[in-house]
Parts: structure tokens; C-alpha cells; sequence
């Protein structure tokens, strides 16, 4: 039979092939600029994908609990009313959202799952009260 450690070396092999393995077919799709989602949105509607971006300033509607993301040129509407929301949504703030891009109604839409903001930044300036 095989010496004890011949065993462990093989033993160990097998585990780390084994997490190996599992890492990557379980490796995770980057996060994507809105701008970049948006360049050929129809590619990724039905798929689960994460999107970052800044929340339109006023987009945020609490009673339809939608709001909008933007980039520099476009724009894509998200519906987290079956997200996990993380505290400090807020307008013009860096957001996360993970779900499904949909097509709705001649509109794109990310039905989130997750939802997550970015901290405030302590180094903004404070306004000054000339």
C-alpha cells in the first residue's frame, strides 16, 4: 500500500484540483460601466450581469421603488423592488446592481436582486458658508 505520506500528498493534490475546478466554473461576470452595457444591450437581456453607474439625480421613485442609472452617454432603469438594498441610496451616488436585463415596454431594464452603494467620500469638500 501507499506510504502515509504518499497518501497526504494525494489527498492534498485532489482538494486543491478539486477548489481549482470550482473557482473556475463558478468565477463570477465582471461588472460592467452602463455605457458599456448599453453599447449592445441586447446581448445580455435574460442573462444575470452586475452594472455600475451614478444615480440620476431625482430618478428615484420610491412609490414603483425604480431608479435610473447613467454613464457619460446612456442611461438604463432599474427596478429593485426584489433587491437587497444597502444603506445610502441616494441621487448621484455610485451604485451596483446585480439581476436580469429586460426589455420592457421599448425600454431596458435591470430587475436587481442586489443592490449596493458606494460610501461617501470623507474628502468632498464641505460647502462653504461665504
Amino acid at each position: 500500500m501507499y506510504a502515509r505520506r504518499t497518501r497526504f500528498l494525494i489527498l492534498g493534490a485532489v482538494i486543491t484540483i478539486g477548489l481549482l475546478g470550482v473557482i473556475l466554473l463558478q468565477a463570477p461576470e465582471p461588472t460592467r460601466a452602463v455605457d458599456d452595457l448599453m453599447e449592445d444591450p441586447d446581448a445580455f437581456v435574460g442573462k444575470e450581469i452586475a452594472v455600475r453607474g451614478e444615480v440620476l439625480d431625482g430618478s428615484i421613485d420610491n412609490s414603483t421603488l425604480v431608479f435610473t442609472l447613467h454613464g457619460e452617454s446612456h442611461e438604463l432603469s432599474i427596478d429593485y423592488s426584489d433587491a437587497s438594498v444597502s444603506n445610502g441610496l441616494g441621487d448621484n451616488r455610485t451604485v451596483y446592481a446585480q439581476g436580469i436585463l429586460k426589455f420592457e415596454d421599448g425600454v431596458y431594464v435591470l430587475e436587481a436582486d442586489i443592490i449596493k452603494t458606494s460610501c461617501p467620500s470623507k474628502y468632498e469638500e464641505e460647502p462653504s458658508s461665504d
